[in-house]
């Protein structure tokens, strides 16, 4: 008989079925019946199997909280509340019975403890949600960007290149460290395993713009990391990134992609993650749904960065950071802008040449450049974008200026030598997305795994 997944059998006619999955409680009557609550992770819903002790008795102490069991049965309208459709218990079969010390046992579980054992976190109520949330928004990505004619690229993970010019990135070696070759006293890493000194990316942008300027539209969606000592709740040091990379974009356009991409995901999530995304609603953020809805509905307010700037210094607000032209927007600016003074989603373009990488095109005069930043209500930045320097002798000085060696750029110079074309693109954070989306306060928990400084388990 072939296995049927809870989802399909909420609302499904009565006749014989298999399920199998995991006991989330078991409940025991004087009548002579136990009543399972059963889950097998493709849905939020459990479904209920009723099974007589004489039916089951001779597996009856191995079905305890965490066990993993088949059961095969009559599916039937429930007389309880909360469930339209029960099964009937006709056999069970146990494949791994669990111990009474089992760590998810019926009461609610803080995320700090759950993050200690990441390995059975995904059999909660919120974290199975979480990442069928997780994997909607990963498919509709994928649906996105294929029915407008974007060609999927996968982008190297460890790479020679530094895209933000930051340096905060992981080092790539096998060499021992211990003792490294050296020559005139300085490692020597023509020996290493590539020859040269290698990182872990943290962007596949500039890969990325080659094949722009080959298939027109791109997108890469992987892995990237940053070395960043940064303890919060916004930062992890490897999560998955979304960078379009577009021939022929302007800033513009650019901007547009990016709010019909959000505007897309968050309708495409709330049709068809409804069940989770109203347990979100209801016991993580009350005003999800309402938000999301509110971004759907509305055109994104477009704004410079002078007038962003301009808003803030008339605020009556108090900051924590000092709000002057030159310096960058904080999480408390973005939201306050968003929340507060539009009350909607928002789009700040034109920043300051000195803040932005060495990518990006200026603008008349050299002041700007011509970036923008997607800004959300309850989040700030979820996006962030530039139209790229397309003149060669531009982008060389721009690399000196910001103390670059072009040396190390060479290949990504002669994108500009031979047949350059204006193009633009755009990065979206795929796990700050998910956090926005389900509400959940430390990014940590909308990742499998999270990896953050001094933190590498499972």
């Amino acid at each position: 008989m072939t296995r049927t997944k809870i989802k399909d059998l909420i609302h499904g006619e009565e006749r014989e079925v298999l399920v199998k999955g995991w006991v989330k409680t078991r409940r025991d009557s004087k009548g002579g019946f136990s009543f399972l609550q059963i889950n097998d992770g493709s849905c939020f819903a459990d479904i209920q199997v009723v099974a007589e002790h004489s039916r089951y008795a001779s597996v009856e102490k191995q079905v305890t909280t965490g066990s993993c069991v088949s059961v095969r049965g009559k599916l039937v309208a429930s007389e309880g509340k909360g469930q339209s459709r029960e099964i009937q218990a006709a056999e069970i079969h146990v494949y791994g019975s669990s111990p009474v010390d089992y760590p998810l046992q019926k009461k609610r579980h803080s995320f700090e403890f759950l993050r200690e054992i990441a390995h059975l976190r995904p059999r909660t109520n919120t974290f199975g949600a979480v990442m069928r949330v997780r994997n909607r928004l990963a498919f509709s990505i994928h649906r996105f960007f294929q029915a407008r004619g974007f060609i999927y690229l996968n982008t190297p993970i460890v790479t020679t290149s530094d895209c933000e010019g930051a340096g905060k990135m992981f080092q790539v070696t096998t060499m021992d460290m211990s003792n490294p070759p050296r020559v005139n006293g300085e490692i020597d890493f023509s020996r290493d395993f590539f020859g040269e000194k290698t990182f872990l990316t943290v962007s596949g942008q500039l890969e990325g713009e080659i094949y722009a300027m080959a298939l027109a539209e791109i997108y890469t969606f992987g892995p990237t990391f940053r070395a960043e000592n940064s303890n919060t709740s916004r930062h992890l040091s490897e999560f998955w990134m979304v960078e379009p990379e577009m021939a022929f974009y302007d800033l513009d356009e650019d901007m547009d992609l990016a709010e019909k991409f959000i505007k897309f995901l968050l309708s495409d999530v709330m049709e068809h993650c409804a069940e989770d995304m109203e347990f979100f609603n209801t016991r993580i953020d009350t005003t999800i749904l309402a938000t999301m809805k509110n971004i759907i509905d509305n055109q994104f307010e477009r704004l410079t960065y002078t007038d962003a700037i301009h808003q803030l210094q008339k605020s009556p607000e108090a900051f924590t950071y000092p709000v002057e032209w030159g310096s960058a927007l904080q999480a408390e600016h973005e939201r306050y802008l968003s929340e507060k003074v539009f009350k909607k989603p928002i789009i700040v373009f034109n920043y300051p040449e000195p803040i932005k990488p060495f990518y990006m095109k200026l603008n008349d005069g050299g002041e700007t450049v011509l970036a923008m930043d997607v800004l959300l209500p309850n989040l700030g930045e979820i996006i962030g974008g530039s139209q790229r320097e397309e003149n060669y002798e531009m982008l060389l000085q721009r690399m000196r200026d910001k103390n670059l060696n072009p040396e190390e750029y060479w290949w990504y110079l002669d994108l500009r030598k031979f047949g350059s074309a204006p193009h633009s693109g755009f990065g979206l954070g795929f796990e700050r997305l998910v956090q926005f989306v389900t509400g959940m306060g430390n990014i940590r928990d909308v990742i499998p795994f999270p990896r953050t400084p001094k933190h590498a388990k499972f």
